[in-house]
């Protein structure tokens, strides 16, 4: 058995696989990443009646990976970067020859992802740590549950500014109601509600139109999103209406938040 980590700036996931199939997933929180490292693989064995010894290798990535530089447990343990472990990761989930591979973490990267070589093709500081950050300013609350819990309630028409509130007419291809800049209205009357809808809105907005610009540059009309913010129902429907636009598609696969530590668990067969 192999296990791939990903250890993150939060979250860490463990992934372990046998003969190229999965076998057992885990997330934990912790900031120390040795502790994240090995607390994780602590709780994969005794949750899953684990023997530590069927585990022939761990490969570990992500931002945390740079502080371990000794095998885990006396286990042989490798590292891969972060952007090989991602590619590796959408592959195997989707199973195709070449994609673009938007990866939502803290921040955001695009990849263009083929069975000869992984790209990196650029990136963005807004993700999921952008909505946390800005939470945390504007609604009090770190906690991403409650600001779901809050946007899933807001009224998009209270913080931005659409093209209905400047002009009769569509722009070009664009609708009336798209987006002409995001909190660029931000009414008195703005709840709490309105103002997580707005983050959100925001974050997957810039997301999504930089991952349709990355699709387009390098010719695909699929892009696969992968990653933490990749389950986000909000920030799957704001995706959607950007697909309707751009006539791209954006693929959400099985396991796709554990991308990165299934393609570092494959780099040790």
């Amino acid at each position: 058995m192999i296990i791939g980590i990903d250890i993150g700036s939060t979250t860490t996931k463990a992934i372990s696989i046998e003969s190229n199939e999965i076998l057992f997933r885990l997330k934990t929180k912790a900031i120390d990443p040795i502790t994240a490292a090995t607390g994780i693989i602590g709780k994969l064995t005794l949750e899953n009646n684990i023997n530590i010894n069927d585990i022939r290798k761990i490969v570990i990535t992500g931002v945390g990976s740079n502080r371990i530089d000794k095998d885990i447990f006396n286990i042989p343990t490798q590292k891969i970067d972060e952007i090989t472990a991602i590619g590796k990761g959408g592959l195997f989930l989707v199973r195709k020859d070449k994609m673009i591979i938007t990866n939502i973490g803290t921040g955001t990267v695009f990849i263009e992802a083929t069975a000869g070589k992984i790209v990196h093709i650029g990136g963005t500081g807004v993700g999921g740590g952008t909505i946390i950050g800005l939470s945390k300013a504007l609604l009090k609350t770190t906690e991403f549950g409650n600001v779901m819990n809050l946007a899933s309630n807001g009224n998009i028409k209270q913080v931005d500014l659409l093209i209905e509130d400047i002009i009769d007419s569509k722009v070009s291809f664009l609708n009336s109601d798209t987006t002409a800049s995001n909190f660029g209205k931000m009414l008195d009357t703005a709840t709490t509600n309105d103002i997580a809808m707005g983050i959100i809105n925001m974050a997957y907005q810039v997301i999504g139109m930089l991952s349709v610009f990355a699709a387009q540059g390098n010719g695909y009309s699929t892009i696969v999103v992968t990653g933490n913010g990749s389950n986000n129902v909000i920030g799957q429907k704001i995706l959607g209406e950007i697909s309707k636009i751009y006539n791209i598609e954006f693929e959400y696969p099985q396991d796709a938040e554990y991308a990165t530590a299934i393609g570092a668990a494959l780099s040790g067969i």
